[in-house]
């Protein structure tokens, strides 16, 4: 008689046969790698109504980032004529090249092995994306930049920045990127996503959004690293006014003296360089900047009487309450006449030509930044 066929280890399979694990991780061909952000879209039902809302043509070329196992791709190939999907990691890649091996839409799938923000897009006509959270942001300028961008973007990110991008003056989340974002596409929310949805789950939700880039004469006819280099000072601290944010800063203030020397240089144009003694400079210098606690968050942190909020810290009071006797440390740089010219051009444009000193960033829409970028560069003042 035959010896029994003794019990393996605790932990080992038994045969072809045995049960899968009760942990996901452990049947996974591979493992996911949390440095690609890899988080498969696994609800077929989500990956149809992408596609769906994403209008596609017979004879559209779609560009999909970080195809994943091909769960989208397949639904695209579908109703395109040719996919080319960007993907840095190559056992990806092998998985979404394995799922139309030997069918005819091989031939109409094109993998790009690399990182899509350095990589040297060919032509395409829309871009569909489960779009890896590090790259949200650079990957949305790389689309509007292209000289001749997509018809049409259906992209899902995570919902914080979906809600970032479709922002509107006066939301909380209204910032620099809603207005970029905004100046150059059209920009609609269309889909909310759990995180069940994925495998395996982030920890955050996902949104769905469409990006319109705005062709021919929408297009915006001006120089994005210019418009962005003001943005940036608008919004380094969206709650302050626009007079604190622009006089109240004296890095701002040297950084547009150095454009500005540099905009005179090119068109041969003389700058004063006579130094200003001490007793003219005190004369001159304004405190424009406000207390962090004056102009964070809401408006109501003092009362009707002036008082400061309980709420206040004490740190701070103390600081209003001594008001100009605290001692400010007098900087080395000497100062020149062409130094105060700057800050009365910034002081005319803000307060005589558009009237936004006290207004703040996150108030303030599209055509207030036009006015203000137009009233600068009037002035000789550029960011580029």
């Amino acid at each position: 008689m035959g010896k029994a066929k003794a019990t393996k280890s605790k932990g080992a399979k038994s045969g072809p046969y045995e049960r899968p694990s009760k942990h996901p991780a452990a049947n996974n061909v591979f493992k996911f790698s949390k440095d690609f952000g890899q988080h498969i879209l696994k609800n077929p039902g989500i990956a149809e109504s992408i596609v769906a809302k994403a209008n596609l043509k017979p004879t559209d070329t779609v560009l999909e980032v970080g195809p994943g196992t091909g769960n989208l791709t397949v639904k695209i190939l579908e109703q395109a004529k040719k996919v080319i999907a960007v993907e840095m990691d190559p056992r990806m890649a092998a998985e979404t090249t394995k799922r139309v091996q030997g069918k005819p839409e091989q031939k109409r799938l094109e993998v790009l092995l690399g990182d899509v923000i350095k990589t040297t897009l060919p032509q395409f006509d829309v871009c569909i994306s489960n779009t890896p959270y590090q790259i949200s942001s650079p990957l949305v300028f790389k689309l509007l930049a292209l000289p001749n961008p997509p018809r049409t973007c259906i992209l899902m990110f995570q919902r914080e920045f979906a809600l970032r991008l479709t922002a509107r003056p006066n939301d909380p989340l209204y910032c620099r990127l809603s207005v970029n974002a905004q100046f150059w596409a059209r920009i609609t929310h269309i889909l909310k996503v759990g995180r069940n949805n994925f495998r395996p789950p982030p920890q955050v939700d996902s949104s769905v959004v469409r990006i319109e880039p705005k062709l021919g004469s929408e297009r915006p006819n001006i120089s994005f690293e210019e418009w962005d280099g003001m943005l940036r000072v608008c919004f380094n601290r969206r709650n302050k006014t626009l007079r604190a944010s622009w006089l109240g800063n004296k890095e701002v203030l040297s950084m547009l003296e150095r454009n500005y020397r540099l905009w005179c240089a090119t068109n041969n144009i003389l700058v004063d360089d006579t130094v200003i003694d001490d007793a003219e400079d005190d004369a001159d210098e304004m405190d424009y900047d406000e207390p962090d606690f004056a102009g964070f968050g809401d408006e109501e942190t003092m009362d009707v009487d002036g008082a400061v909020d309980e709420d206040t810290p004490s740190f701070f009071q103390e600081l209003k309450n001594a008001g100009s006797e605290v001692p400010k440390t007098k900087s080395k740089r000497k100062k020149t006449r062409v130094a105060l010219l700057i800050k009365e051009k910034v002081r005319k444009v803000l307060e005589d030509v558009t009237e936004l000193a006290e207004k703040r960033s996150g108030k303030c829409d599209e055509n207030d930044f036009l006015r203000l970028l137009a009233a600068f560069n009037a002035e000789g003042i550029h960011f580029s």
